[in-house]
């Protein structure tokens, strides 16, 4: 295909399974909300783990998607993204025989893959011996099992990718997606993650290492980004997916268009295998990528849909960056963290925090940072604490930043023929 610059891409579809629910409006509602959706995990005993609580999917019928022995053979997070990616399909309108198969593509991240069925396989292992361990471990933990089932069920030919860049996965993901339409490698692609660590394995290792909230009394209360009694993140699971296409071929079907997606930015730290740069610079560099990307100047984003964790030490990162970009600005840029409420989906966060990014756009509405109860000074930003704000927007940033120094920011328009 000759093209003569990049081609426009726009979201028209979107779909959610989340510990917020499992459709579209109800995840949506309870985030503007501020319903949080921590409770006590109900999976598994957890009262011995330094941490006792998480964000669970809960009235989740794979049976939707799928028969029973299907199911049997799937992850949680490979049935997770196959059932979002059904959901944003449908939202947008869509079968996937209207799309030329060697003009679909699937792009979907996981930081961690099928931490749950390895979980069990290797508790099998040890308790009954190698010969009783699944021989469906294998295409069930791989983290590239979402993305290509996906594809075999679409029957879609075109890019097929998975990142696995930890919390980062997801935005990678949908950068990957919009960087192969505006090149032409497809005109329609699935795009985002899908995550399902509560797993025992997974609780007591992200436990171990500090890295979670040990607020075990108030576990709804647990989740603060930016609050100076911040002491962890807390884990989630779910998935986000957005349905993108080439905004010729999304207009000339009379698909509804929620927004642009318009740039790309991602860097390494450089830095630490689990720490941010202490003065967010990576971060920083990641957003500024994006705006020029986006050819939008940095006084033309009205909202940033945080990474904010509830770490101490990425959060205050996170700031310091959203300073260095905005400067003056800084403190009047709107700033909310959809993990105030879902917890931290990790590779599939940045999916699920772009629909709300998009939805945001599309409604001029943003969702609050819940549990902001004191303000930390190290955290001078305007982080809509405690209740929903309405205006109109014109453009957004989406952060993503993942173990190992992985920096993602996209940046998304209201849209405008």
């Amino acid at each position: 295909m000759t093209l003569t610059g990049p081609r426009r891409v726009v979201v028209t579809g979107m779909g959610v399974i989340s510990p917020a629910g499992n459709d579209l409006r109800t995840y949506w509602d309870n985030l503007l909300e501020g319903r949080s959706a921590v409770r006590a995990i109900e999976r598994f005993a957890a009262l011995d783990y330094a941490c006792h609580f998480g964000a669970e999917v809960r009235d989740f019928d794979p049976g939707r998607w799928m028969d029973r022995r299907e199911a049997r053979r799937l992850d949680r997070y490979a049935q997770f993204g196959i059932a979002a990616s059904d959901l944003a399909l449908t939202d947008a309108g869509l079968k996937a025989e209207d799309v030329d198969p060697r003009r679909g593509g699937v792009a979907i991240g996981s930081g961690v893959g099928g931490l749950l069925e390895l979980d069990e396989q290797h508790r099998r292992l040890i308790e009954k011996g190698p010969s009783q361990v699944s021989p469906f471990l294998i295409p069930k933990m791989m983290a590239n099992a979402a993305a290509g089932l996906t594809s075999i069920r679409l029957g879609w030919t075109g890019p097929c990718v998975t990142t696995a860049t930890a919390c980062a996965s997801a935005g990678h993901s949908i950068g990957f997606a919009l960087r192969a339409i505006q090149r032409g490698d497809a005109d329609a692609m699935i795009a985002g993650g899908s995550e399902a660590p509560l797993a025992p394995i997974g609780m007591a290792g992200f436990g171990n290492m500090k890295a979670l909230s040990t607020r075990n009394a108030s576990p709804e209360r647990a989740s603060r980004p930016f609050d100076k009694g911040r002491d962890g993140f807390v884990m989630g699971e779910g998935a986000g997916i957005l349905m993108l296409e080439e905004e010729g071929r999304a207009v000339r079907r009379g698909a509804r268009i929620y927004a642009e997606l318009s740039g790309f930015g991602m860097t390494g730290d450089g830095h630490h295998i689990t720490a941010p740069r202490p003065d967010g610079s990576g971060a920083a560099e990641a957003m500024r990528c994006a705006l020029a990307d986006a050819s939008c100047p940095a006084d033309g984003i009205d909202y940033i849909n945080a990474h904010g964790t509830s770490t101490p030490v990425g959060d205050k990162a996170e700031a310091m960056a959203i300073h260095s970009v905005f400067g003056a600005r800084a403190r009047s840029v709107w700033v909310s963290s959809t993990k105030s409420i879902l917890g931290h989906l990790l590779g599939a966060s940045g999916g699920v925090e772009m629909v709300a990014t998009v939805l945001s756009l599309h409604e001029g509405k943003v969702h609050p940072t819940i549990n902001h109860e004191e303000p930390d000074p190290e955290c001078d930003i305007d982080c809509v604490p405690n209740a929903a704000r309405e205006k109109p927007l014109r453009a957004a940033l989406c952060n993503s930043f993942g173990f190992g120094g992985h920096n993602v920011a996209l940046c998304a328009r209201a849209y405008r023929a």
